[in-house]
Parts: C-alpha cells; structure tokens; sequence
C-alpha cells in the first residue's frame, strides 16, 4: 500500500519530463485575446504551479518570463529535479515539496497573477479539490487567471469500467515485490485477455478496445500515473464549474485554439443549435456531448469581463508572433472533430512565408494585416489562431521582458544541454522570445552545445555527438537497427547535423535559443 504521504498518488516511479505550453503565460494572455477575454495580469507576474511534475514547465516559464515563481510537487524526487533546474537559471522561482493543504495554510503566500494545474484535478481526493478551490479563492488575485486541465465525460463514460479493471488486477492479482511496471504491464495483458474473450462489455465498446491498444503503446511511466493512482475521476464541465464558482471564477476559453473555430467541429445543424443556447454552463456542457470531449484544458478568470472588438483589434496589431516550422514542413491542414480542413493556400501560405523572412524574425500583427494578401482583422485572426493551435507559429511577449529574461533562459539551457549528453528525457529548451518551450531533439542539443563551444562546422557538431555516445558506449539506431561503426555514426551524425544547419538553427537564433 501506498505510504500515506503520497495520498494514493503514484510516487514510486517518475512522472514524464513533459513541457506543456498550455501553462506558458503568454499562451494563456493571448488564448484570452483571441476569445476577445479581459484580465488584469501584468508585469513583473507573480505564478503557482500546483503539481508540477518534473519541474519542467515551471523552471522553463520561470526562466523566460519575468517574475516571482512559485510551484509544489509533493514527491520529493521530482522536487530534487526541479530544484537543479532552478539553481542552474538562477531565475526567481520558489520551488516546493508540500501538499496543497501545507500550502494553504503558509502564512507567506502572496496573491497570483496566474495559477495552474495541469492533469492533477482528476487524480486527487475530493479534500484535495476543496483545498485547490480554497487557494484559489484566497490567493488567486482580481482578474487572475486560473489553468486547469482535466479527464471528462461523456468522453471518458464508456472507458471507465476498463481502468476500473485494470486497476482491479493490479490491486488483488499482482505482488509490489515485482514494481509498478511490472504491475502496470500485467494489469494491461490481463486486460488484453479479457478482450480476447470476448467479453460483452467490449463487444458493447469496442472503441474501448481500441484505447487499450493505445495505452499499450504508451510510455509506462505515464501510463502509471495516468491509470493506477487511488483516486482518479472524470468529470463533467458542469461540475467543476460548480466547484471553481466557490473561488468566484467563471470560464474564459479554452486552451486549445483549434476549440475556438466552430466550423472545424461542428456540423451548421449543431453550430445553430448551440447558437440558441444562452446560458454558457449549459452551452459548453452541449459542445462536450456534440464532441464526445475527453480531457479539457480550461482558462478561468476572477472577475471575467468581455473585450470590445476594437480592443482586440488594436492588441493584435502590436502583438507579434513568430513561426517555429520551416514553410515546406508546414502541412496546409488541420485535423478537427469534422475531420481534416483544407487550408486556403492563398490566405495562408503568404503568411508563413512573411513570417518566415528576415531569418524569421517576429512580425507584427499590423505587418501580417498588411500582408500580402491584405486580409482584414477577422481573417488574420482565424489564420493565426489555427497555425497556433497545430504548433507552427507562437505569439511572442514585449522584447524588453524578452532580453531581461535572456540569461536565466540561457542558464536553463545550458543545464539542459549538458544532461542531454546522457539522457534523452528531456527534449525542450527555453525561448525568452515567447516566453515557452519548444522541441528539440537529444542530438539537436548536442549541435547546439558545440556551437556554445566554438565549434563552427556540422562535422565538428557530428564529432562532438559521437564522441558522448561512443564514451558511453551508445549507438544510433536507424531504421530499426544499430548503426555499428565509428563511420556510419558519424556519416548518420553529420547528416542530422547539416539537416539542423539548414531548416532548425535559423529558427533557434530568432527564437533566441542559439546566438
């Protein structure tokens, strides 16, 4: 049994190093803008992370956002990690190993600007929830912003009873003496068996034998958390409005800006019935049934206010927004709930490669109006928000936050270059330009470590990498096999590297990762 400490929480074994942009402070202002949503967050901001995991978004915003940084993780090998994080950017960033109820009650908690959870609201006691409720209420300033992202129905209601089963074998049929992966694994074949047995539930359901497939697949550090805590329940919008009505938050938009095109989601039919639906707790309880939705990412306000369009209007042209893909690599559709949507390539692809000029450094809103084409207000607005939404382009924050965040973020980095020459847990490194994270391979980092080090060739960044896998005896794998000689290392290397030289480190420069 789980000691009492961890309050059925997986803690013996490490959650994923995961960064998540959904808690990036510039995100979650312009996902607001886009919903045309008030608030009162500026800056220098003050931000808590309740769970954070392995630390990595939190030292990541922390690093490339101005401000006074505050987090908790009750498990103390993720804490260790998350400190070394922030002992190496030097940025302001209080890190915690307490539970939300020792939180609560400290006597030196200030008043959040920003306060986020992401995937903890499912997984914990329902005391747990009061407690996040409570901290909201009491520390979650006027026009702050609340994150939360977490399991719903009706999209999890069929599945339900299967992680009911496997967590079922996992408590009566296995032994802690084999380790949670050992359990994780047997609880899912016993599962699996059950299919094959055809049993009625999932010929009932036969998505749900699907997702089994899926979570095989799955890394099972994650599978573990997601799956096998003590406490784990979906819930319907409604209820956590409920709950978060208590902190007097009301629901701004969601996260996810494919979300805030209707069209791509929903038939005329369901787009007309929800148009007459007048009360919000009611019509987003509607979206959820029209889309099956399964996990949400919700953006809540303290004293929520609409903002007139002109005002959205004039934020947008002074904002500025950066492209993080290279143009050819940027697929000119977008997979909604209707299915995958066509782009117009005529109102598209001139903004990318507008974006893309000047070794992609960040436009305006105004510059984009100005295109060409020239495209109105409403227009550009529907471009950006989906080439944000699929992860190409990125708002960015003020260029002075921007350069007064340079050195934490590069501290941060270089701490996360260096493990990269023994780990591939975590592939991200930090922008101050957009004030987030972005993905960047083992490999690419050990390129990025070499330019750092004067290094000026890809052979010299190819010799460089080799040389830290050939210390630990590590191999590449291509194609399914390992790469045996020195030679073929070095030939695959080399290629990764002029590969990074052409489409990535541009986008690395303008983004402020390499100099």
């Amino acid at each position: 049994m789980p000691d009492d400490w961890t309050f059925g929480y997986r803690a013996d074994i490490g959650y994923t190093h995961g960064y998540y942009r959904d808690l990036s402070p510039v995100m979650l202002e312009f996902a607001l803008l886009s919903k045309m949503q008030s608030h009162r967050v500026g800056r220098p901001l003050r931000y808590l992370e309740l769970g954070y995991g392995q630390g990595l978004s939190l030292n990541v915003h922390a690093a490339t956002v101005p401000g006074e940084y505050w987090g908790t993780d009750f498990n103390p090998a993720q804490a260790a990690n998350a400190m070394d994080m922030a002992a190496a950017s030097g940025a302001d960033i209080r890190v915690l190993d307490a539970s939300f109820e020792e939180l609560a009650v400290r006597d030196d908690l200030p008043n959040f600007d920003i306060i986020v959870l992401h995937g903890i609201w499912s997984w914990v006691s329902e005391a747990n929830r009061r407690v996040i409720v409570k901290i909201a209420r009491q520390h979650l300033a006027i026009g702050g912003i609340l994150y939360i992202s977490y399991n719903s129905t009706p999209g999890w209601s069929a599945a339900m009873p299967l992680r009911h089963l496997m967590n079922l074998h996992a408590d009566l049929a296995s032994s802690e003496a084999s380790g949670v992966l050992s359990e994780v694994d047997g609880a899912l074949a016993f599962a699996q068996s059950v299919v094959d047995s055809k049993a009625g539930y999932f010929k009932a359901n036969p998505a749900v034998a699907d997702r089994l497939a899926k979570i095989k697949e799955q890394n099972r550090n994650y599978v573990a958390h997601e799956y096998f805590n003590t406490d784990w329940l979906p819930m319907p919008f409604s209820d956590v409005a409920q709950y978060l009505s208590e902190a007097k938050l009301s629901f701004a938009a969601s996260s996810n800006f494919i979300e805030h095109h209707d069209g791509m989601n929903f038939t005329a039919d369901q787009q007309k019935l929800l148009n007459d639906i007048k009360h919000p707790i009611l019509k987003e309880s509607v979206r959820d049934y029209m889309v099956n939705q399964q996990f949400r990412k919700d953006i809540w306000v303290k004293g929520a206010r609409p903002m007139p369009p002109h005002e959205q209007a004039t934020r947008v042209k002074e904002r500025s927004f950066v492209l993080l893909t290279p143009v050819a690599e940027v697929p000119l559709s977008i997979m909604g709930v209707l299915g995958e949507t066509k782009l117009q390539e005529e109102a598209f692809l001139p903004v990318l490669e507008l974006l893309a000029s000047n070794g992609f450094a960040p436009k305006t809103g105004a510059e984009l109006l100005a295109g060409p084409p020239k495209q109105n207000h409403a227009q550009i607005m529907q471009v950006l928000a989906l080439l944000i939404g699929s992860g190409h382009v990125c708002p960015t924050q003020d260029l002075a936050q921007s350069k007064l965040a340079q050195p934490t973020s590069n501290a941060l980095n270089a701490w996360l270059m260096a493990n990269a020459e023994f780990s591939s847990d975590t592939l991200f490194l930090a922008s101050p330009l957009i004030g987030g994270a972005i993905g960047v391979t083992r490999f690419q980092q050990l390129f990025l470590r070499s330019i750092k080090q004067a290094r000026k060739t890809p052979a010299e960044w190819a010799a460089d990498a080799w040389g830290s896998l050939d210390a630990q005896g590590q191999r590449l794998i291509k194609g399914g096999k390992t790469v045996e000689t020195k030679e073929e290392n070095l030939a695959a290397l080399l290629e990764m590297a002029v590969d990074f030289q052409g489409k990535r480190l541009p986008i690395m420069k303008a983004l402020g990762i390499a100099q």
